[in-house]
């Protein structure tokens, strides 16, 4: 199985194909994860629009939003047919349209029928199926409850890697966004689910903004996933991905230049530009300069012209 010493979250509306390939461009050895992929999108829907992806992506993984077994073992194979490295099984989502259709988080209460769900997929597809999860649910902080969930679905469905987000999922009364920053930060407990289950491959995730951040996590834990801060202060990914693997970051200029090419390609092919520059805003974070890019990336008149070279001048002008 692929070690997820560095992975990128999927994130709602912000992980698609076009930010994955930024992350690849700044962290060359990342876990890049989709954003949350319904079956019933899968099956009901425009696969192809869900599940294409550049080559460059990889190692990439398809994360999915369900709960029959059949149709998750279903869209598995689609997302091996695909070409993912992973499939990934979403534990976590507490918005109320999942919990309508009575996945994300909620499944958490139901370990077994999580467990069912693994083992369907395992069973369809010969690439590693993994899955990211909370540590409980509502306002009930107990470890036991994220043990008893980590050792039936391994015990069950054989299942090797956790990706833990260290917080409560509270389902009533928190939106979405809040509930990636109001419940509270309990990375103790997932190293201590690492330390009850050495065995198993944990990846903490949530609040980890800093390379000491990251680089004390790991020694207690296997693997790192970074949201948030990836986007919004992307640079960061491609220091922390330079020091754990002994290699030498890309420059912004450089990064810059890899995305225009790539804009190049998929303007010609009817992509608008603002769906590639949404997710670059962050590139310059904390930089002389950061405002002007963050300004003519965000240009609704320069944005309209769906040229790609404003992302060369945008970086000129930060540059000098």
């Amino acid at each position: 199985m692929r070690a997820h010493r560095l992975c990128t979250a999927p994130m709602m509306d912000w992980s698609d194909r076009h930010c994955r390939f930024y992350f690849r461009a700044l962290a060359p050895h990342a876990v890049v994860y989709t954003e949350m992929v319904t079956t019933a999108a899968l099956i009901h829907g425009d696969a192809p629009r869900h599940l294409d992806f550049d080559p460059a992506e990889h190692p990439v993984a398809l994360q999915l939003g369900g709960s029959e077994p059949d149709e998750l073992a279903a869209c598995a194979r689609l997302g091996a047919r695909w070409g993912y490295d992973e499939i990934n099984l979403n534990c976590g989502c507490p918005s109320e349209r999942v919990q309508r259709g009575a996945f994300g988080a909620c499944l958490m209460a139901e370990p077994e029928l999580v467990a069912d769900c693994m083992k369907a997929m395992q069973d369809a597809v010969p690439i590693p199926v993994t899955v990211k999860h909370r540590l409980g649910l509502d306002r009930v902080e107990d470890y036991g409850f994220a043990r008893r969930f980590v050792e039936t679905v391994a015990r069950r469905a054989g299942c090797r890697t956790f990706i833990v987000h260290a917080r409560n999922a509270v389902l009533k009364g928190l939106s979405p966004r809040d509930n990636r920053a109001v419940p509270r930060l309990r990375h103790d407990e997932v190293h201590r689910l690492k330390r009850d289950f050495p065995e198993l491959e944990i990846v903490a995730n949530g609040g980890y903004a800093s390379l000491a951040a990251v680089e004390a996590a790991l020694a207690r834990v296997d693997g790192v996933m970074l949201g948030r801060a990836a986007y919004h202060d992307s640079y960061c990914l491609a220091a922390i991905d330079a020091r754990l693997f002994g290699t030498t970051a890309p420059t912004r200029a450089e990064v810059v230049a890899r995305m225009h090419r790539y804009a190049v390609a998929e303007v010609a092919r009817g992509t608008p530009l603002r769906a590639i520059a949404r997710h670059l805003l962050g590139l310059y974070q904390g930089r002389p300069g950061a405002r002007a890019w963050r300004r003519m990336l965000s240009d609704p008149a320069a944005l309209r012209r769906d040229d790609p070279e404003l992302l060369l001048a945008a970086a000129a002008r930060v540059e000098g």
